[in-house]
């Protein structure tokens, strides 16, 4: 498998602490939510997953639309993310994806956004670990 392109982030304290890539393009603050038991004064690590899949599954997307020479009207992706605890003190996560798309029927936004999470580098690295839910919204 070729690799395509390779980052590094670093994490020091945890869900209180910081998080920051060796390009020096991202650095930011941590806080724990407060339903966590955190301060809630800082982005938390649920929040930067969300942000990284919908925007890379929006990008799927795209590629989908200008692969098919589908013309779309405007496109956003939401991710709602979610901490669940399970038995024996171990964490999971579940990913509510809604996708809104312009110019397309129902049908076929829906038949894009099914193709989109096929390549999706993030719904590739999920599946089967963690629930993915996909809404699909014509606007």
């Amino acid at each position: 498998m070729a690799v395509l392109y390779t980052t590094r982030v670093r994490a020091e304290g945890g869900r209180e602490g910081s998080v920051s890539s060796t390009d020096a393009l991202l650095s930011l603050r941590l806080a724990a939510p407060r339903a966590l038991g955190g301060r809630e004064d800082a982005t938390n690590p649920e929040q930067l997953f969300g942000a990284g899949y919908a925007a890379c599954f929006e990008s799927s997307l795209l590629h989908v639309a200008q692969e098919a020479g589908a013309y779309l009207q405007g496109t956003a992706v939401e991710a709602m993310v979610s901490i669940h605890a399970r038995e024996n003190g171990v964490y999971g996560l579940s990913v509510v994806l809604t996708v809104e798309v312009g110019g397309l029927s129902q049908n076929d936004a829906e038949q894009m956004v099914m193709q989109a999470d096929a390549i999706c580098p993030y719904s590739n690295a999920v599946r089967g670990n963690i629930d993915v839910q996909l809404h699909t919204i014509v606007r």
